[in-house]
């Protein structure tokens, strides 16, 4: 079965939208398939890097031998705490949702603006340091299901 319906957004969430029409839409997507390293490349460029990336994509696709790998953006360096979180501190997304959790019963929950998010981290790298935690060390967290 194959769904044909469509939902088009109102004009105000169009205007809104990265993505404006159905036309960019098309035209980034066979971009993405006719040359994925220019594509990425630039899509690489909306977020923070120490280095950038000159390579988007280097990659073994051998079934045969069941071995298939990829490797994105390895010659650039980034901080994906900062892009995630550190970042909006100083723009207007400060007092902004960054995490919205929804727990069971419906009442239970709780909105973290990124000003707020920003203050538990902070909070979390010192119980890490006091634990003797420092720059270089692999931290791992298990939560249960």
């Amino acid at each position: 079965m194959e769904e044909t319906r469509r939902f088009p957004p109102t004009l105000e969430l169009s205007q809104k939208a990265h993505i404006k029409s159905m036309e960019q839409y098309q035209q980034m997507y066979d971009e993405s398939i006719n040359e994925p390293d220019k594509f990425w490349l630039r899509e690489a460029e909306i977020i923070d890097w120490y280095q950038k990336p000159t390579k988007a994509r280097e990659y073994t696709w051998d079934t045969a031998k069941r071995r298939v790998e990829i490797k994105w953006f390895e010659d650039g360096e980034l901080n994906a705490s900062y892009n995630c979180l550190d970042r909006h501190l100083n723009t207007w997304r400060k007092n902004k949702a960054a995490i919205i959790w929804q727990g069971e019963p419906e009442e239970d929950n709780r909105i973290l603006t990124y000003q707020e998010l920003h203050r538990e981290v902070c909070k979390f790298s010192n119980v890490l340091k006091s634990k003797g935690v420092k720059k270089g060390d692999r931290v791992a967290l298990y939560l249960p299901m």
